[in-house]
């Protein structure tokens, strides 16, 4: 029997999680960006996944290009991966306005399946006596055209299919996952900033999913949002400028379209972003949507 599914974490605060969708994303914030996410999802059930994510970029070569670096946790029961990437974007000036970014990223999956801590109805099951671990090098690409008010981009963080057990007996593979991300900001008035977002995830064997998100900043300090995962969620997001330097986000998310939700007690995340001003004529003088 085989069984395919996706298999990356999700966030709900995608739009801050750009550099792990998309290596072409190092560098573009013109300044060095710390951003750590965690996420605990569906509480209440036993094994439920957990996902932390750490990630720092900065510009290089006077803004021409980018280096980045990304680890991220991910634990679901038994299975556990590890995952750390570096990243660089070359950037091509289009105009005044636009740049058009080239992306390469290189990472490694540490993956560990303890199935032997498992609990059986059948002990002497052969398949649950060893635990499975490997190192699973791997490779990606993106590109990112961006402006200050807007965003597109197309990435595949991982190209290789790597088997995650070396046994001959087990087909379980890493598979590619293409991602499509786009964000607008739109000026109401001076105060007051609509800003949609969009995120399309497309894998082989799984249903194509997609992030919707419409947020709303207030004087560049405060934000509310509301988002739609196609057939999985819906979630509301908030957060503010706490300094010039740090952001602090918080999102809850209901699983809506099967009977999941009356079971699990939602899925909470936290987000925190922090802009590092290396001398005191680099801060930010207008505001940076993404």
């Amino acid at each position: 029997m085989q069984t395919k599914a996706q298999q990356d974490p999700m966030f709900t605060h995608y739009a801050f999680n750009t550099l792990w969708i998309n290596p072409a994303y190092a560098g573009t914030r013109d300044l060095m960006t710390f951003t750590g996410i965690h996420r605990a999802q569906w509480l209440n059930f036993d094994g439920r996944p957990k996902t932390t994510s750490f990630s720092m970029h900065a510009p290089l070569v006077l803004g021409k290009s980018g280096a980045g670096l990304n680890v991220i946790s991910d634990q679901l029961g038994v299975m556990k991966s590890t995952w750390i990437s570096a990243d660089y974007a070359y950037h091509v000036r289009l105009n005044k306005t636009s740049k058009l970014s080239f992306g390469l990223k290189g990472l490694v999956n540490i993956y560990r399946n303890s199935v032997s801590t498992l609990s059986l109805i059948t002990q002497s099951d052969a398949a649950f006596a060893t635990d499975i671990k490997s190192v699973l090098p791997n490779a990606g690409f993106g590109m990112y055209y961006f402006s200050k008010t807007y965003y597109v981009g197309i990435s595949c963080p991982k190209m290789l299919q790597n088997k995650l057990n070396k046994s001959a007996s087990l087909l379980s593979r890493e598979q590619r996952h293409y991602y499509v991300i786009a964000g607008y900001a739109y000026e109401f008035t001076r105060d007051i900033t609509f800003k949609p977002t969009a995120f399309l995830k497309v894998t082989p064997g799984a249903p194509i999913e997609g992030d919707i998100t419409g947020t709303l900043v207030f004087d560049d300090n405060f934000n509310i949002g509301l988002m739609y995962r196609s057939a999985d969620a819906v979630g509301v997001l908030t957060g503010f400028q706490a300094t010039d330097q740090l952001y602090i986000g918080y999102s809850f998310d209901w699983s809506f379209p099967n009977t999941t939700f009356r079971y699990n007690k939602g899925s909470h995340e936290i987000c925190l972003r922090y802009d590092f001003f290396v001398k005191p004529e680099t801060k930010i003088k207008s505001t940076r949507h993404f």
